[in-house]
């Protein structure tokens, strides 16, 4: 019998044993911190999970308790802060996977989860609606958006505020060449390039190639490629997300690569920390996720400690400030490295925030589902950059990025959102031009 938090109720059960309730997450949690309530804290949902497990009184398919269950943006920041090391991320995915099972996936939801399935449809639908999107969505600015006409009938979140990229009518695995070599190549890496790059900033996946190439990289942008899984994992439809892993770590195999580099936090979580994890005991695939876990950098630690990269030398003159992803920071870790790259450009100065690692409040769809404690959370955010003086504030998360440029929108903040391998891109551009 498998042992992990996701099949078996004996291992999640262990899990929330480790907890001693003493009550150190309610420093770190982003929503406790708004709500104050103890159902907000990992804490308190390990509570209600000791409950729903052990009682007859609660059933896991609550709707009550599933509403609370499912106010949590995954952020890890609780984990950050346990003394006791407690693995909430997987208590609180477990016991997501366990609603599943007991009450099923919604339809809308599944409809979506079923179209990830299927990259083909999804790729298709995806375009369908870039070419469809002036119906719903005017334009804010320059590849920005707001909601127009029945869209402001959709919830708080859809205001004259509420502004979202342009979705790209051609995504950047279209435009890019699925291989591409360069002369005196040090390695081969296969660029993950997620959905939110594919579809949404299709010019952080150009800057990306563009300053792998600077630096002799060849790489490898499958064309077959899926989602991560993560969207589908945090709402507890485990058996997508192990056959979105399957597919692809089938593609990694075919590759014949020798990393695996990511410009998202999320989609480097998810294979790194995740796929290891929901595959655990597949014999077909457990050992395939561990090896390329292993091989799976961000694209900041694969430029310092894996290929020790070439500083730019075109002068910016720019003050930026830098916001830690969640999943970035609290599950892969990097942290340190987004910030030397950042001081190797010349004329950029790093003004830190207050809390650079606070969580954004985009939490994937969580700032759909839960407006009000999001936008709290972002206005928080969003102060804090202002308060740095930054013209700009650097990233290394696509949806982070979204949220950012919202919450600074909202807050009429007169500062850039840009992903870190963007400013990177920048410095070499302007070296190029002789501007140094």
């Amino acid at each position: 019998m498998t042992t992990s938090v996701f099949d078996n109720i004996d291992a999640l059960k262990k899990e929330l044993l480790r907890c001693m309730k003493c009550g150190n997450c309610m420093a770190a949690c982003p929503i406790y911190n708004i709500e104050k309530k103890e159902s907000s804290v990992a804490r308190g949902k390990i509570a209600l999970g000791e409950i729903a497990l052990s009682s007859e009184d609660i059933k896991i398919d609550d709707e009550t308790l599933v509403k609370l269950l499912f106010n949590c943006l995954v952020c890890k920041s609780c984990m950050m802060a346990c003394p006791s090391q407690v693995r909430f991320d997987r208590i609180i995915l477990g016991l997501r996977a366990a609603i599943a099972k007991k009450k099923g996936i919604p339809f809308v939801k599944k409809a979506i989860f079923g179209m990830l399935k299927n990259p083909e449809l999804f790729d298709k639908g995806m375009k369908a609606f870039a070419v469809m999107q002036g119906l719903f969505l005017k334009e804010q600015q320059e590849k920005r958006r707001t909601p127009k006409g029945f869209m402001k009938t959709l919830g708080k979140r859809f205001d004259e505020n509420f502004v979202i990229p342009e979705l790209s009518k051609e995504s950047f695995r279209d435009k890019v060449s699925e291989v591409i070599t360069v002369k005196y190549s040090k390695c081969k890496a296969l660029f993950f390039t997620g959905c939110s790059v594919n579809y949404l900033f299709p010019e952080v996946g150009e800057d990306l190639i563009y300053v792998l190439q600077k630096n002799n990289v060849s790489i490898v942008t499958p064309k077959r490629q899926n989602c991560c899984g993560m969207p589908v994992m945090v709402h507890g439809d485990i058996d997508t997300a192990r056959e979105l892993a399957r597919k692809n770590i089938d593609v990694f195999e075919q590759s014949d690569c020798d990393y695996i580099i990511t410009v998202c936090g999320s989609c480097g979580s998810a294979l790194k920390t995740e796929y290891p994890i929901i595959l655990e005991g597949d014999s077909n695939y457990e050992e395939k996720a561990k090896k390329w876990a292993e091989k799976t950098y961000d694209i900041s630690t694969f430029l310092l400690k894996v290929i020790n990269f070439e500083p730019p030398k075109g002068k910016l003159n720019l003050k930026v400030t830098y916001h830690d992803s969640c999943h970035l920071k609290k599950s892969m870790k990097v942290f340190a490295e987004p910030r030397e790259i950042i001081k190797k450009i010349p004329g950029v100065t790093l003004l830190e925030m207050k809390k650079p690692d606070a969580c954004c409040g985009s939490g994937g769809s969580y700032h759909l589902t839960h407006p009000e404690t999001s936008l709290k959370i972002a206005s928080s955010k969003a102060e804090d950059i202002k308060s740095t003086t930054a013209q700009a504030v650097c990233t290394g998360c696509p949806a982070c990025m979204m949220e950012l440029f919202e919450s600074l929108h909202r807050a009429n903040a007169q500062c850039d959102v840009i992903h870190t391998i963007s400013l990177l891109s920048k410095s070499y551009k302007e070296e190029e031009k002789g501007n140094v």
